[in-house]
């Protein structure tokens, strides 16, 4: 059978928040651009319906969302995004015996009682020099390091290690670099928007980049599987999916580095790649529930400090993920990578999180439809510790060849190095 070939300017491998993003801007920019994915648009980032309600895998929270490249996707692209703003005020930290204010703006400095008197103080000023980016840390100190050097009170400290856990979904926030921490935190500090929701979660905004894409004559190939790539010098001429070639001008990689590893086989790159597919990711567990009523609470999110897990309410902000009158908890727990695998420590983990909703959402068993539990979610291709980095959006052997994910060096977390690492990309294409 002979193969099918295809040519484009730019062709872009992965359908994730990356690649999405990167072809809308690059097609709209006047490319030609070609999207390759294996299984379904989104990646991860997906929303599945089940009995009238629409799971995310993981909560569509957007950071920092007024500095957010995805808003200048918005602007620049004119895509339409329901902006569902989150609500510091009913942001919550359980102590155990009672319940307090996260620290998630000043109002809430003020208010929480996990830091007294001089103690906020000392935080205050710690945020105020991070935000005036006098405080940037170093690559070769972890977070931990740097605040036992610098003698910051061990209530600080906690304070400080508590924030990182939940905003890098980690249970060892310690591990942390430190230059990585002050250069996510000097920009969440200083924007006005710390958490925003997506009304129709990750779908709404596949969509809308898909919408993009088709208007400026993208093609998009869903259940397509890149499975090698050809190169001639210091430049890659296609890559291959079955009987189907696609060659470019320029290719954007968006799979994460053990999917590269296996496409990027006998290239220059090759061992640089299997260095990074080595990483380990972040990993949660997720525990969802959708209930035929809501259950009202003083609250939209809670963090147990003690056993390092969450609850949102995603309906809150997202009405449009439920029936008429329902209600949809995510709650989240961080893992360690030494529960992946373990039985035991899963079900106490998924007993730990039946209490939680028992204990600030009462009366949730009877109003249960649909459950769902997903033990090994992936919430960040990277794990940020001191051994692991970034990977670069590009390396000088391929000339032609670049990288975007929530893997590789940009600003922010989750999904904003996605876009972040997306649009330095596509930066560089353009310029070129």
């Amino acid at each position: 059978m002979t193969a099918q070939q295809h040519r484009f300017d730019i062709v872009i491998v992965g359908g994730g928040l990356a690649g999405l993003s990167a072809a809308a801007y690059l097609s709209h920019k006047g490319k030609k651009v070609a999207v390759l994915e294996r299984g379904v648009l989104g990646g991860r980032a997906v929303t599945l319906p089940i009995k009238g309600f629409h799971f995310n895998f993981g909560a569509h929270a957007i950071y920092g969302r007024d500095t957010s490249m995805l808003r200048y996707f918005e602007k620049e692209l004119g895509l339409s995004i329901d902006w569902r703003d989150f609500q510091p005020s009913k942001a919550k930290y359980d102590l155990g015996d009672e319940v307090t204010d996260v620290p998630a703006n000043i109002q809430g400095l003020f208010r929480t009682k996990l830091l007294m008197g001089l103690d906020k103080v000392s935080f205050t000023f710690n945020i105020l020099k991070t935000m005036l980016k006098l405080e940037t840390g170093h690559p070769h100190l972890s977070i931990q390091k740097w605040l036992e050097k610098k003698e910051v009170a061990e209530d600080v400290r906690e304070m400080m290690l508590t924030l990182a856990s939940s905003n890098f979904f980690t249970k060892e926030p310690e591990n942390i670099p430190s230059d990585v921490f002050f250069r996510y935190y000097s920009r969440l500090f200083l924007t006005n928007k710390p958490v925003a929701y997506i009304g129709g979660g990750w779908q709404a905004l596949i969509q809308e980049f898909v919408r993009v894409i088709e208007e400026h004559g993208g093609a998009i190939f869903t259940k397509t599987k890149v499975e090698r790539v050809s190169f001639e010098n210091d430049r890659i001429t296609a890559v291959h999916a079955g009987e189907e070639s696609f060659s470019a001008k320029q290719f954007i990689m968006c799979i994460p580095p053990k999917e590269l590893d296996k496409v990027m086989q006998g290239s220059k790159v090759e061992g640089i790649v299997k260095h990074y597919a080595k990483y380990d990711p972040t990993y949660v567990m997720v525990y969802d529930i959708g209930l035929k009523r809501r259950i009202e609470s003083p609250y939209t999110y809670i963090y147990d400090k003690q056993n390092n897990m969450f609850i949102t309410d995603i309906s809150y902000y997202d009405t449009s993920c439920t029936p008429e009158g329902g209600q949809l908890l995510q709650a989240t727990a961080y893992l360690r990578q030494e529960d992946m695998g373990n039985k035991d420590v899963l079900e106490a983990c998924k007993e730990k999180m039946e209490q939680l909703y028992d204990k600030h959402f009462p009366g949730w068993r009877e109003e249960l439809v649909v459950p769902r539990i997903s033990q090994r979610a992936v919430v960040q291709e990277i794990k940020w510790t001191m051994h692991q980095q970034a990977m670069p959006i590009f390396f000088p052997e391929y000339r032609n060849l670049f990288f975007a994910g929530d893997w590789c060096q940009g600003q922010g977390q989750l999904s904003e190095l996605s876009f972040s690492s997306a649009f330095a990309a596509c930066d560089m294409i353009l310029q070129h």
